[in-house]
């Protein structure tokens, strides 16, 4: 209970120092801006968490979120866990362009894996260095981007893997897709 609850406390204290530390907008940092965590030295990285080892796709999947809150995905069942996949129209190419261009603007982003259908990036904190797992999918004959971002530790991020997504839908809307 006492290790609950100290996860619990330091997810809210990132995500509120994130609102508080770095209220400007995306685009205001490169993605590999070091932002707060260098002034933080001592906590850079202690937040970030083991990668995962059940990501990627699978038979056409994204895996499943655990029962934490703090997973969204497009392929979950679960209303607590599902977000809309991103619609859009013409190749999947050309989506996925339009994709990683907005991720290459997202503060604090890394792109880990790319192929022709999928990415896989890890977004980290500003303050505790936290580390969540996202991932889009570009299914055969469909014209969606698949969704899921986790975060690695803790039991909630106070919706951040949600408001993150969002955003990043609305710049690909923002920029025709």
């Amino acid at each position: 209970m006492l290790q609950r609850c100290f996860c619990l406390l330091i997810s809210a204290l990132c995500t509120l120092g994130i609102l508080w530390v770095n209220p400007s907008p995306a685009h205001a940092f490169p993605a590999d801006h070091p932002s707060i965590p260098m002034a933080l030295p001592g906590l850079q990285g202690l937040f970030a968490g083991d990668s995962p080892t059940n990501l990627g796709v699978d038979h056409g999947q994204l895996a499943p979120c655990p029962a934490s809150p703090n997973c969204i995905s497009s392929q979950s069942r679960d209303p607590e866990h599902y977000i809309e996949p991103i619609a859009y129209q013409g190749d999947n190419q050309a989506a996925k362009s339009v994709l990683l261009d907005v991720l290459s603007v997202v503060p604090r982003t890394r792109i880990i894996e790319q192929g022709d259908r999928y990415v896989r990036v890890e977004f980290t904190t500003a303050l505790m260095g936290f580390v969540d797992d996202g991932e889009f999918y570009f299914p055969d004959n469909e014209n969606l981007i698949h969704l899921r971002s986790a975060s690695r530790l803790g039991e909630s991020d106070l919706g951040l893997n949600r408001r993150r997504m969002e955003q990043i839908r609305l710049a690909m809307r923002d920029l025709g897709v």
